[in-house]
């Protein structure tokens, strides 16, 4: 394990421009911003610079060791630049993917912490979730009415989380035991990552507008048709007390001791896969460049970033880093996948910067070739060689990035979404299908259509649509790879997130609640003779 000498996250603080009052400490390496702490920050030049990537293999291709690299290339060339990213979830830690804090020497610390524990967000939000489905079983339990009609056990929307891979839970059933053990009915478990929860304390922009979306969400149906609330079962304020500090952005530093904010994880396939808005905000109020990440390839999580995220939250960056490895194009087929991804960013009216980030499997001709075939095409691009050599492996890209978005000062991009918010349901998921995913058409099943029908009934039709679909592929089949062409994208169901304020639109075989793999990566999780987390 490579030793990392950690500054004291006051120390850290004062660098970022923070206030010691706003500076809550939570253990020696990690401290809460208070939300006073937003205003009260000076204003930086409010450069905002997503991270995003080509279709990864399942590995991952190392967008957050890039964007952390980044930050530090950029802090090393005397700017200020400060990283805001996700909070890993538990359960991926315990099977196949580990951690997710960077990598190498271009990683957030402390990590061991933030990969496990931290400061509680997580539990918080499973917390308050759980909640919410105690008290949808207890209206059942007492056989409450609304508009003089009961819960319809069968039309019960929230289910249960859990922060651990565990496929025995998908489908349960729960409420046996007679009438004391409660009135028995399905249920099903979603790892707390793919909570609604977590997508809501990710948007929100304050403590008020946190709880008006947490009364938002939906949790059953009566035997009427009617939508059930968490407002209605009397749950949000509550839920709201449980989130208190995890409302709070989390600073913690680079493996180079630059501030960082970790805050918020919510699931990149089924919602938006990005860290908070009020991390994101305090990060532009503090920095020249704020560098942030979204959840997989652009298809995913950059699109939704920006048509989610973005649109709700009035923010827009300035460019695009697009991560791109020599291994990943190999399996998707060449350089035809990653034009497929820049025509996407140029849809949104940004500029794209390439980044080729180094493995040590790479040959120095092979990246060589890459990055000058990248260039050929007129795009911006740099090798980054941040998990080998930490910031001073990722100068000339921090040199690039700088360049490019200080270019844009003058004239910032016009925020540019996709679709016409009014427009009919199918007609704004063929504007992503086509754009982003090189569709031909959006098909609904039968159940889909239902689905939709309801949420119109209901008033939620014209939520913005948040697509759930595979990683792997630009379409709905992650055997597709490359750069299909003449597909389909088929929504197998409809989910109304009305709290997090999307219809999230199901595609593919998408599971919740991952299950652990032959090997789990839990079995090599220990504490070494230090007292530090190791094996993760």
């Amino acid at each position: 394990m490579r030793s990392v000498t950690l500054r004291s996250i006051f120390d850290v603080a004062r660098e970022a421009g923070l206030q010691g009052e706003h500076v809550v400490p939570w253990g020696r390496h990690a401290a809460k911003i208070a939300l006073e702490g937003l205003e009260g920050a000076p204003s930086g030049a409010g450069r905002l610079l997503l991270v995003s990537a080509i279709n990864p293999t399942p590995p991952g291709e190392g967008k957050t060791t890039v964007a952390v690299a980044l930050a530090m290339g950029m802090r090393r060339l005397g700017k200020r630049a400060l990283v805001a990213l996700r909070q890993p979830s538990l359960g991926p830690i315990f099977g196949a993917k580990g951690g997710a804090t960077g990598g190498g020497r271009a990683t957030l610390e402390p990590s061991d912490d933030i990969n496990v524990h931290f400061t509680g967000d997580v539990h918080a939000v499973g917390a308050a979730h759980n909640l919410l489905s105690s008290l949808v079983d207890n209206a059942l339990h007492w056989q409450e009415r609304w508009d003089g009609a009961e819960l319809d056990g069968r039309r019960v929307a929230w289910g249960r989380v859990l922060d651990s891979e565990d496929r025995s839970l998908r489908r349960c059933v729960v409420g046996l035991g007679g009438p004391t053990g409660g009135v028995p009915r399905e249920e099903h478990f979603d790892i707390t990552a793919a909570s609604e929860v977590m997508a809501v304390l990710a948007l929100a922009r304050d403590r008020p507008d946190l709880e008006r979306r947490l009364a938002r969400i939906v949790a059953a149906s009566t035997s009427a048709g009617r939508s059930v609330t968490a407002a209605d079962l009397g749950a949000a304020r509550a839920m709201g007390a449980l989130l208190r500090d995890a409302l709070l952005p989390n600073l913690v530093q680079t493996a180079e001791g630059g501030p960082a904010l970790v805050h918020a994880g919510p699931f990149a396939n089924i919602a938006h896969g990005c860290s908070s808005v009020v991390a994101t905000r305090l990060a532009m109020r503090l920095a020249d460049f704020a560098v942030t990440e979204a959840g997989f390839g652009f298809d995913l999580g950059g699109e939704k970033f920006l048509d989610l995220k973005c649109r709700a939250a009035g923010i827009f960056p300035r460019l695009v880093v697009l991560v791109v490895s020599a291994r990943a194009l190999r399996v998707h087929g060449g350089l035809d996948h990653l034009d497929k991804h820049l025509e996407s960013v140029a849809a949104f009216g940004l500029r794209a910067v390439v980044a080729v980030n180094v493995f040590a499997s790479d040959t120095e001709h092979e990246v060589a070739a890459l990055v000058g075939a990248i260039e050929a095409r007129g795009v911006p691009c740099a090798r980054c060689d941040g998990f080998a050599r930490g910031g001073e492996g990722a100068l000339d890209l921090a040199r690039l990035v700088a360049a490019e978005a200080e270019a844009t000062d003058a004239h910032p991009p016009e925020p540019r979404f996709l679709g016409d918010p009014g427009a009919p349901f199918l007609e704004r998921a063929r504007a992503v299908a086509r754009t982003v995913y090189g569709a031909r058409d959006v098909v609904l099943t039968a159940r889909a259509a239902a689905d939709l029908e309801w949420a119109a009934y209901a008033g939620f039709g014209q939520l913005p649509i948040c697509f759930a679909k595979t990683h792997l592929s630009l379409s709905d089949d992650p055997a597709r790879q490359g750069r299909p062409r003449d597909f389909d994208i088929t929504v197998r169901d409809l989910r109304v997130a009305a709290g997090a304020g999307m219809l999230v639109a199901r595609t593919g075989e998408i599971s919740t609640m991952p299950g652990l793999p032959r090997h789990p990566a839990a079995r090599g999780l220990h504490v070494d003779e230090s007292g530090r987390i190791a094996g993760v």
